[in-house]
């Protein structure tokens, strides 16, 4: 299956990243142009896919990850200004073919991401 998916991993926890507002956006001229705004679901992952299969084309991609907003909401919540606020991964399709997962595992002072399977 080709397009892109992602998911979150609180990984202070090692619990689903559930909640987390994720904005998907394409690279347009020197820009960005945001295409939609997903939620991660109680299993940490969205319920469709950021991108579909069909609309995958060559071209780069940023996910918007709102990981300071997300643990506010925690019990504990962090400081305000949070550490991380916003956390944005930049990466490119350059294979319509092929599938991108681009999880995202955080904790209030770190995150990491990779390109999954």
């Amino acid at each position: 299956m080709a397009g892109i998916s992602t998911h979150v991993l609180n990984s202070g926890t090692g619990r689903p990243g559930a909640g987390m507002r994720i904005d998907f956006s394409v690279r347009d001229g020197d820009g960005w142009k945001l295409v939609k705004t997903v939620t991660t679901n109680a299993d940490g992952r969205t319920d469709q896919p950021v991108l579909a299969p069909d609309a995958a084309k060559v071209g780069q991609y940023e996910l918007l990850f709102h990981v300071g907003d997300y643990f506010r909401k925690q019990p504990g919540g962090e400081g305000d200004p949070p550490f991380l606020d916003t956390v944005p991964v930049r990466f490119a399709i350059f294979d319509t073919q092929q599938h991108y997962h681009v999880p995202m595992l955080c904790t209030p002072w770190s995150c990491s991401t990779y390109r999954g399977s």
